[in-house]
């Protein structure tokens, strides 16, 4: 499902199996049931009218119709489980950029799920070599901010270079009210991230 805001559950096919409408006569499934479908997670913070812009635009992109077989589940920072991280195939990420560093919903779910989903750490308490259950995933990130993105893009970066994520498209850091072309670089953040899943 486009745009599900529904639990994510990993991978998945495409087509619902139900008891009589998918299989066929000879007795065996429809090939197209057996494609797999891959799970972009949209994770954002929108407390304002422009952030909100832009995770919107973010979201079309990433479910254009032109990209087959991804499923978007979308959540609020504060709402997203190790599950959610750990059901999906790729990440974008969305954040207000507060006093120099990536906003506190986000940096919660980092903070709670690091260990989880695959961070570790080192002896002395800083990250470590991951265990691998989330690396090689790719992300997109989109950071607004009203002065200043700088802290905020280098506190994600660090947090998803830890979790051995792979950087899907460039950042995108938008100082002041989103403009029309940042509307559009967020559309192509998200269709490009969904395009590496399909």
């Amino acid at each position: 499902m486009r745009g599900s805001t529904g639990s994510s559950a990993g991978r998945r096919t495409r087509g619902a199996l139900s008891v009589d409408s998918s299989v066929n006569r000879k007795g065996r499934l429809p090939l197209d049931s057996l494609i797999p479908v891959s799970t972009l997670l949209v994770i954002h913070h929108s407390p304002t009218p422009s952030l909100a812009a832009l995770t919107a635009q973010v979201v079309a992109g990433a479910s254009d119709p032109e990209i087959e077989d991804v499923d978007v589940v979308v959540r609020a920072a504060l709402e997203t489980t190790a599950a959610d991280l750990l059901g999906a195939d790729g990440y974008v990420l969305g954040t207000s950029a507060n006093f120099g560093y990536m906003s506190g919903a986000l940096k919660h779910v980092f903070d709670s799920m690091f260990l989880q989903i695959g961070g570790a750490l080192d002896p002395s308490g800083a990250a470590g070599a991951s265990s691998g259950s989330t690396a090689g995933r790719p992300f997109g990130l989109y950071v607004h901010g009203r002065y200043d993105t700088v802290g905020a893009v280098r506190s994600v970066l660090a947090i998803t270079g830890a979790l051995g994520w792979r950087q899907g498209y460039g950042v995108l850091e938008v100082l002041g009210d989103p403009t029309d072309e940042h509307l559009g670089s967020a559309y192509e953040l998200g269709g490009t991230i969904s395009a590496l899943l399909a």
